[in-house]
């Protein structure tokens, strides 16, 4: 049956798929909130929400995921959805920085509960061993296309409406998402194989410590971080003081890093039918470093242009989808099947561990020091990270094509190592 064909998932992942876009255009007016509060300040504002949003996302996605076979999924991820919509709901009415900072801290809450619920649910509604692989990658997809689309719908907003009711259409939207979950029938979890929690939700992250290839994801994962740190975290400052531009200026200029991802990510099935992912995944780490390179560059010389800034954003957007994108199947090919939601979780956790790093960097360091001193710290640790891939993730265990075989002994558990038959 095909994968779309299952009703049950096809709800839920509209359910995703809306509350991605929740988040997103959450984001995209926070930044304009955040603006409007604090002028020049702003971006230590957003530095400081993305810092409580990865605190969370750090913390309690893996407490979610250990525990989340002991609760009422269904009852959990409608909860979720309400607690997120009245949050966002509240959002313009605040007039404190302050305000700000205990609202994401439940906004995000919930959406780091959220994740790991949804990625449960998954195989015990699709249950064939293909389609659920392709589920996988249709959850990883629709996270692609929301930073593309997200701030693409939020420019045409602004075009016709203030900042401000954009959290009212997002507060909506997690209605929707509710309602969407209560339409489907997700049968009571399994119990684990783990009898602790915290052995559920350590033993994805011991698995990326002791596998060669989950290492140097970790080490991208930061590549990834500091150089989306510098679009996500700078450029409602950078476009409204730097370039004089407007608040669709902002979404804009947002955007054009999502159409660099957009592009790479259309692009890239086939390329890695031919070419090992680690060898897509390291061009895109240089590409990032180059980026983040030019950033700095364009500000320090006091040479920013709208063209200029605009190519720079694409280019960072485009390394971003040659890391992101095949993370996936790297991950798939390392562990057993049993293991993928541990494995997702666990990457969900570490890959926003780098967020936590690189996000204050860039609203901390750049309101105190300069958007020159920050950028320049962002790009030193994209270069750490991307050597750090190279040298954590041996060349020969991603060489040759996607169809080259797995060591089963060196990368999985040995109860399910008949899944791999596709190296990283």
């Amino acid at each position: 049956m095909p994968l779309f064909a299952v009703r049950d998932y096809r709800h839920l992942f509209g359910a995703q798929v809306i509350a991605l876009f929740g988040t997103g255009l959450t984001t995209v007016a926070l930044g304009l909130l955040a603006y409007d509060l604090a002028g020049p300040r702003a971006g230590m504002v957003l530095g400081t929400a993305l810092t409580i949003k990865m605190v969370m996302y750090v913390v309690i996605a893996p407490l979610a995921a250990a525990y989340v076979d002991r609760l009422p999924r269904r009852t959990l991820l409608v909860l979720l959805d309400v607690v997120r919509g009245a949050v966002v709901l509240a959002l313009p009415l605040v007039t404190e920085v302050w305000h700000i900072y205990v609202l994401i801290g439940l906004l995000q809450a919930g959406s780091a509960a959220f994740t790991p619920t949804f990625q449960a649910v998954i195989p015990d509604i699709v249950t064939d061993e293909s389609d659920y692989t392709r589920a996988l990658s249709a959850s990883q997809v629709a996270a692609t296309m929301e930073s593309l689309l997200s701030p693409v719908l939020a420019a045409v907003a602004l075009t016709f409406m203030s900042f401000d009711l954009l959290f009212l259409g997002t507060s909506a939207g997690f209605l929707v998402s509710a309602l969407l979950v209560l339409s489907t029938r997700i049968p009571d979890a399994r119990p684990s194989t783990h009898t602790k929690a915290w052995d559920k939700a350590a033993s994805g992250i011991r698995t990326f410590l002791r596998t060669p290839r989950l290492r140097g994801v970790m080490a991208l994962n930061l590549v990834v971080a500091a150089a989306g740190s510098i679009v996500v975290v700078n450029t409602v400052n950078h476009v409204r003081d730097g370039l004089g531009g407007s608040q669709p200026g902002v979404a804009w200029m947002l955007a054009a890093s999502g159409t660099g991802t957009l592009v790479a990510a259309l692009a890239l099935p086939r390329v890695l039918d031919r070419i090992a992912a680690r060898t897509v995944m390291m061009t895109g780490a240089g590409v990032l470093v180059g980026g983040t390179t030019a950033a700095v560059t364009l500000i320090a010389t006091d040479l920013a242009t709208w063209t200029g800034t605009a190519v720079i954003w694409t280019v960072i957007g485009i390394g971003m989808a040659l890391i992101i994108t095949p993370t996936g199947k790297v991950l798939r090919a390392s562990v057993g099947r049993n293991a993928i939601p541990e494995a997702f979780a666990a990457q969900f956790s570490l890959s926003h561990l780098a967020w936590l790093i690189t996000y204050p960097v860039a609203g901390w360091l750049g309101t105190s020091t300069g958007l020159t001193a920050a950028w320049s710290v962002l790009a030193v640790l994209a270069g750490g990270g991307a050597i750090g891939a190279l040298l954590l993730w041996p060349r020969h265990d991603g060489r040759g094509t996607t169809t080259s075989p797995v060591t089963p002994a060196r990368h999985a558990p040995s109860e399910d190592r008949s899944t791999l038959t596709k190296a990283a």
